[in-house]
């Protein structure tokens, strides 16, 4: 094998490690994860290490195999990131960018000038004078979890029982969210794809549609405008999630993801260079590719475990009613709001597109047998 191929280490190795092999296998780059376990959905189909993220010789006897280290979620603790740029790794993002999206406090006043919701971080509920509120997590929230509404101050003090501190944020009576995915190399290099439009249900992203359908061209720019400018102001290397709430034509930083991201699962097919490929090229400092989208519409739908444990056997009624449409099985247990699979169509009419997206995932989650 040449050495002119760098490996590109992964910290973790679930379906956003699963869903880089392929554009990896493509550029002829090797991926090596550092797995919780040997059946985590990324280690079953490519090289990795079963070992503990949190052990600081865990971590650098992995790095030692690896060119440049990246990550799949934020939870690696920052002082690990910190010893291996300590010990000359070259880990992308780096320890003074990946602060900001694990330490939402540390974010809010990183981008303290940017349009975000009021915000203050809170001890005791003295603090908190209005209700309803915004509850989140400093650390370690993702996918709905650790972020709370917060209706009166039994609930607020309920919560800092439990966390001791907590980010406070004003409610906002949004339109609805967008996430703005931006990619950027270490020589500066910005990228990003079309806004998307994020639909939740409990905390949990179910759907999205790009481009955003409802929003103007003047603020689709300026959405685009926004995630560079939070980016080069992170100094994030890699791909980036930067969510946001619209409201009428106005624009509020939620939070920041700093690796591939659900909101960007639609770039597999819908964009002519993925989150994934993107990511890829500027960890290892290549020339980004076109984000430029493959159609006018790309719907993509996340499937959730259920009751029904057969995710292979609606392939047959699926496939054959939508031929277009495009799986994506990340080959974990079903469990009930779990997140299993994706779907994703492309197209012209987004109504169409939008009924089959959500027919397929009524069809895998036992909703509906027809």
């Amino acid at each position: 094998m040449s050495k002119a191929f760098p490996i590109v280490g992964v910290i973790g190795a679930g379906q956003l490690a699963r869903m880089s092999i392929a554009p990896a296998t493509a550029l002829g780059v090797d991926l090596l994860l550092l797995a919780a376990d040997s059946q985590d959905s990324g280690a079953q189909i490519t090289n990795h290490i079963v070992g503990d993220y949190r052990d600081l010789e865990t971590v650098l006897a992995f790095a030692q195999r690896c060119d440049v280290l990246t990550f799949e979620h934020e939870l690696i603790p920052l002082s690990i990131i910190k010893a291996l740029e300590a010990d000359g790794v070259v880990v992308r993002p780096s320890s003074a960018s990946f602060l900001y999206s694990q330490d939402k406090a540390a974010m809010r006043e990183k981008l303290s000038t940017f349009p975000s919701p009021g915000w203050q971080i809170a001890t005791s509920t003295d603090q908190v004078q209005e209700f309803p509120v915004i509850a989140k997590a400093i650390s370690g929230g993702y996918d709905g979890r650790g972020v709370w509404k917060v209706s009166d101050v039994q609930e607020l003090s309920s919560l800092l029982q439990k966390t001791g501190k907590l980010l406070i944020e004003d409610l906002i009576d949004f339109d609805y969210e967008i996430a703005v995915m931006v990619a950027r190399s270490p020589h500066g290099q910005a990228t990003t794809w079309a806004p998307t439009q994020t639909i939740q249900k409990d905390g949990i992203c179910t759907m999205t549609i790009s481009p955003a359908p409802h929003i103007s061209l003047d603020l689709s720019e300026k959405a685009q405008k926004l995630a560079l400018e939070v980016a080069a102001t992170v100094g994030v290397v890699g791909v980036m999630a930067v969510e946001m709430f619209v409201k009428g034509e106005d624009l509020f930083i939620n939070e920041l993801a700093m690796r591939p991201h659900n909101s960007g699962h639609w770039t597999i097919e819908g964009s002519h260079t993925s989150q994934f490929e993107q990511h890829l090229r500027a960890v290892l400092d290549l020339p980004l590719g076109d984000p430029s989208m493959t159609a006018p519409f790309a719907v993509m739908g996340n499937v959730l475990g259920g009751d029904k444990p057969d995710m292979y056997r609606p392939y047959l009624h699926l496939m054959a009613r939508t031929p277009a449409l495009k799986f994506h099985h990340y080959k974990k247990e079903v469990r009930p709001g779990r997140k299993i699979g994706h779907v994703t169509l492309v197209g012209e009419n987004l109504i169409e597109l939008t009924q089959e997206v959500q027919h397929a995932l009524d069809y895998m989650s036992g909703e509906v047998d027809e």
